[in-house]
């Protein structure tokens, strides 16, 4: 650890840092009841959502992992993640387009009531069932990860255990959620964006000012180390950094994992109007762009620093910006990570928790947003320590299993479970056809499975193909046909004429 940054100066901050979380709780936490905790009463202004949606997205995965793979060799190795980030402008675009006006018109509260709507109450426990499912373990896996950095560089020194660690990181998340709910949480996040923005731009200005080179050089110095080539036209469809495979998978990633995502668009459903909801999505989508040109330029100048002082770069990419901004960089620069760090995973972590209670409260439970009293209050609270405790199960489950293959495999698993989201959305707003309702849960079940066997064995049949991130697509319409398979036309009445 470099000098000066020791595990007291690093508690302290971090206490600062929550005693304003904190604060912030109080103030949008007073006289909360479902409609607040829910929905914020609908009452959100747009562009405070819209930047704070920024962290949301951003998790403590990207925070740490995207500056590492700029100089790898893989799958969005350089700048090739841009290409996924413009394909999400397509995607923000059909959200705002079709998805919002949908969602707006029929007044929901979970986004899955529309299957419910559509098709019946299978599909939309199902489709909830599905919501639940993915997003406790991604939840989890990005709390993971910041225990450990909280573990060994924080509270381990004060013999505090890993359990401890893990209890006290879900404690402080549901201190001050418990309240204001999602009302709390766009004002959270908002502070939380703002952090990690500041450690990233903190970062690159300290390593320029190391190396005593300009804005200007930078940008160039960057070009020419061959970390800042966008595009990747010339490895055809085998390429796992190709073009067409990045753009369409960086649009179908954002409809399906925010636009069917309860936890990202619980947000826009707080917003005033449809009309505001939009503009937050398209302001959102616009900032989202330059924050990731930011990750990547950081990336791409942490390879370029670790050269200039012969480090030598990790077996694991994304360990590369915890080691030289813990023990390499100034101080400051040390504080701002662990400070971003923990902004960007409970930014997705405090969301994720209250949209895990929303759903369940309303989709499995039955709750309604103008429900009150005291027997109400007392089952949701309880929901949302119920769900605080399984991601307490779940980060010691990761931590016992001590296999990083065996973690991230459940990590990925958790992104197949968005492709029966995916095909159910698309069958019910493309077709009129009616589905059996009781069938649907075998047909989302078996979709997933399908999947993997095909991504698995994708090398084999088709020739070196890759699905990659595509692999949404074929669980998606794996699920339209298992769907259409078990419909029919609608009966239309007769005209009395």
């Amino acid at each position: 650890m470099s000098e000066g940054l020791t595990p007291v100066l690093i508690l302290g901050i971090i206490g600062v840092y929550f005693v304003l979380l904190l604060i912030i709780s109080y103030f949008t936490g007073k006289k909360s009841d479902n409609a607040t905790f829910f929905l914020a009463n609908r009452n959100s202004p747009w562009f405070v959502v819209a930047f704070g949606m920024i962290g949301a997205s951003l998790s403590g995965v990207t925070f740490i992992s995207i500056p590492g793979v700029v100089g790898g060799d893989g799958l969005n190795q350089a700048f090739s993640y841009m290409q996924i980030v413009l394909g999400y402008l397509l995607g923000y675009v059909v959200i705002a387009q079709v998805l919002l006006p949908l969602y707006y018109k029929l007044q929901l509260t979970t986004i899955y009531g529309y299957l419910g709507q559509r098709f019946g109450p299978v599909s939309y426990k199902t489709g909830s069932a599905y919501f639940l499912l993915s997003r406790t373990i991604g939840s989890s896996f990005r709390l993971f990860l910041v225990a450990i950095v909280l573990y060994h560089f924080v509270l381990s020194p004060f013999g505090i255990s890993f359990l401890a660690t893990v209890a006290i990181t879900i404690l402080l998340i549901w201190v001050y959620t418990f309240r204001g709910g999602i009302k709390t949480i766009v004002y959270t996040d908002t502070l939380q964006t703002f952090c990690m923005l500041t450690a990233v731009i903190l970062t690159v200005y300290v390593i320029t000012s190391e190396l005593s080179i300009s804005g200007g050089e930078m940008v160039q110095i960057i070009r020419d180390s061959g970390y800042g080539q966008v595009f990747f036209f010339e490895g055809g469809w085998a390429d796992p950094n190709n073009f067409f495979k990045q753009f369409f998978s960086g649009a179908l990633i954002t409809i399906v994992m925010t636009g069917l995502d309860q936890d990202m668009m619980q947000k826009n459903l707080t917003c005033r109007s449809l009309r505001d909801a939009k503009k937050n999505m398209y302001t959102f989508s616009f900032i989202l762009v330059f924050a990731n040109l930011l990750f990547l330029t950081l990336g791409a100048m942490l390879y370029i620093y670790a050269g200039e002082i012969g480090v030598d770069i990790p077996g694991r990419t994304d360990e590369l910006y915890p080691m030289l901004a813990l023990q390499f960089l100034p101080a400051a620069v040390g504080i701002m990570f662990v400070i971003g760090l923990i902004a960007s995973a409970y930014s997705s972590a405090d969301s994720g928790l209250t949209a895990l209670t929303t759903a369940f409260c309303v989709d499995f439970l039955g709750f309604k947003s103008e429900e009150n009293g005291p027997s109400v209050k007392k089952k949701r609270m309880l929901v949302h320590i119920g769900f605080s405790l399984v991601l307490l199960l779940m980060i010691l489950m990761f931590n016992a299993l001590n296999n990083d293959a065996v973690i991230n495999g459940l990590f990925k698993a958790a992104g197949y479970t968005y492709g029966p989201l995916l095909g159910l959305f698309a069958f019910g707003l493309f077709t009129k056809r009616v589905v059996i309702d009781k069938w649907v849960i075998w047909i989302c079940l078996a979709s997933p499975v399908l999947s993997f066997l095909l991504d698995f064995y994708s090398t084999y049949l088709f020739a070196g193909f890759q699905f990659g991130f595509l692999i949404l697509a074929a669980n998606g319409l794996l699920t339209f046909t298992g769907l259409y398979l078990i419909s029919r036309n609608p009966i239309l009445k007769e005209d009395p004429a």
